[in-house]
Formats: structure tokens, C-alpha cells, sequence
């Protein structure tokens, strides 16, 4: 059912998507940012999942990039006083960053499945080379 894998795009969008990069309907998470062992849908193991704190620091780039740039643009546009700076920046910023944290990640660990890096090559070649042999 699963034999055919999706492409990288595909599989990219399934884990921003917090899904199974494999099957895209299992669930990535069982908590905020803690991944799932196994898909409880098409038994992808994923616990070979090496994301570390990769998808903090993409977050911060994204996240730095609009509340800076938009920042810069009210100042020039509006000098605002301090408390109008303190009070859209800072709950814009912790709103994105707990918002993008969980898609970053798991397109972070879909893009290690597809890719097959750390352990995801082994298993992908142990899934493929099964279903290539003969019976």
C-alpha cells in the first residue's frame, strides 16, 4: 500500500503538516516536539529522527527576519513610543515562534526520512531491498 515513496516536496509538506512523512496520515507528535517511535498508521519507524536543535535556530531565522524587519518598517514609518514597540513585537514574536516550532520540526524530519540520514537509511534500504525480492 505504502510501497511507492513520495517525493521530496511531498514528503517535505507532510511533516510541515505534522503528518508521517511516508503515508501523510499518522501523526508526527505525541507531544509538542517529542516524534512519534512508529506511525500508528503505516508502521514507519521514526525514532531514527536526529533533529537536535536544528529547527530552533530556523525558527529564530524566520521568526528574526519579520518581527525585525517589521520593526524597522513601523519605526521608519511611524516612530512609535517604546511601549508600542513592547507591546506588538514581543507577543508577535513568541506567538510565531511556538507556531512555526512544530511544522519546522517535522519538516526538519521529514526532510531526514526522504533524504535517508541517520537511521532512516538503513530501514529505507531494509523496507525497499524486502519488497524487491522475489518470493
Amino acid at each position: 500500500m505504502y510501497d511507492i515513496e513520495p517525493t521530496a516536496g511531498v514528503a517535505l509538506a507532510r511533516g510541515a503538516m505534522c503528518r508521517c512523512p511516508r503515508c501523510g496520515k499518522g501523526h508526527l507528535f505525541r507531544k509538542f516536539l517529542k516524534v512519534v517511535d512508529v506511525c500508528n498508521v503505516c508502521g514507519e519507524e521514526l525514532f531514527h529522527q536526529r533533529a537536535d536543535d536544528m529547527p530552533a535556530y530556523v525558527v529564530m531565522t524566520i521568526v528574526g527576519h519579520i518581527v525585525i524587519g517589521l520593526m524597522l518598517w513601523t519605526e521608519v514609518h511611524y516612530s512609535p513610543p517604546f511601549w508600542v514597540h513592547a507591546a506588538l513585537w514581543f507577543p508577535l514574536t513568541i506567538i510565531l515562534s511556538f507556531g512555526l516550532l512544530q511544522p519546522v520540526k517535522g519538516t526538519i524530519v521529514a526532510m531526514q526520512w526522504h533524504f535517508g540520514m541517520h537511521g532512516f537509511g538503513r530501514s529505507k534500504h531494509t523496507l525497499h531491498s524486502t519488497h524487491a525480492r522475489p518470493s
